[in-house]
């Protein structure tokens, strides 16, 4: 997939450690539309590939606009965006992608946020309010200060439920908080944010017996390998006529690359959907975060940045 070039027009304070980033085409150019809870892949001074989500209204033509946490646990991609990246510098980024899709049908939303997670939540809520349905966002933080994009939540008008941990004594009560809402087949629920948030909102829907639960993950969760995956196989690469012996201590993206083959790659971690590669014969391990149960049991696609193979030969779209 080719990369489209982008120039930083403004740089904003959005809260403590957060910085919003407001993207333009160069002359000339034209960005790609994008639906609400897309992300974009941002390429990095020192060589790296993150990926960041689009908050900005759906509606806007050539205008990314997104917000990147300085996280004290970066392996060099916030902290490179937060010391290095300047108004006026032109960079690299990918079209727009969507493992976060937002049902526009659903008769009621529940957004949940949780810290930098409120980007996609933005988005998505700036679109239903365009749409004109109903939706509610809750926002959870440890505090005023780390709250990124406070204003423009109030300047939509949205039904918004906040919680800061050091006002009210602690973390939240989710079980409480999701309760709350309206239930029933006809209500979506969606969150992003911190993965023990996430695990949490997971549970708490279940045990309340909600049924369209949606969620997007900004750190990778640790799959372990199938009972039956394999770890010897033999690789073969359709479009590229490559074939290769997988062996012990061999990722299967280090056996494509070993083959010659560079694909998109961009968190490595099962995430972002960059490697979605599609699958012509084989049972795949998946391992990833993106996909559904559903779109695992299929097999049509995998990432092959943390999937397997669970049979004696796998043929991919490569």
């Amino acid at each position: 997939m080719s990369s489209l070039q982008a120039r930083v027009r403004t740089l904003r304070w959005e809260a403590d450690g957060v910085v919003g980033i407001e993207l333009v085409p160069l002359a000339g150019a034209h960005f790609p539309a994008f639906d609400a809870g897309s992300h974009v892949d941002l390429h990095l001074g020192n060589g790296m590939v993150r990926s960041y989500s689009l908050c900005n209204d759906p509606a806007e033509r050539d205008r990314y606009v997104l917000g990147v946490l300085n996280d004290r646990a970066s392996r060099g991609g916030s902290r490179w965006v937060h010391e290095q990246l300047r108004v006026g510098a032109v960079i690299d980024i990918g079209a727009p992608r969507n493992n976060f899709v937002l049902d526009e049908t659903a008769a009621h939303s529940v957004l949940l946020a949780g810290g930098i997670g409120i980007t996609p939540i933005l988005c998505m809520a700036r679109r239903l309010k365009a749409l004109g349905r109903s939706y509610e966002v809750i926002c959870l933080a440890r505090s005023r200060a780390q709250a990124a994009f406070r204003e423009d939540l109030q300047a939509l008008g949205a039904d918004v439920t906040w919680h800061f941990d050091d006002e009210r004594g602690g973390p939240p009560d989710l079980h409480a908080l999701l309760a709350a809402r309206p239930a029933g087949h006809a209500t979506h629920y969606y969150a992003c944010g911190p993965a023990p948030m996430l695990d949490a909102f997971e549970r708490q829907c279940a045990a309340l017996g909600y049924a369209n639960v949606h969620i997007e993950r900004f750190a990778a969760v640790e799959v372990a390998a199938a009972a039956d995956a394999r770890t010897t196989y033999l690789l073969e690469l359709r479009q590229s006529g490559k074939r290769i012996e997988v062996t012990s201590g061999m990722s299967l993206l280090q056996a494509v690359r070993a083959a010659g083959v560079s694909p998109l790659t961009s968190c490595e971690d099962g995430i972002c959907g960059a490697c979605e590669t599609r699958v012509l014969e084989g049972l795949p391990d998946h391992r990833d975060s993106v996909l559904s149960p559903a779109e695992h049991e299929t097999g049509h696609t995998m990432m092959i940045c943390v999937g397997g193979c669970r049979s004696e030969r796998l043929v991919l779209d490569l």
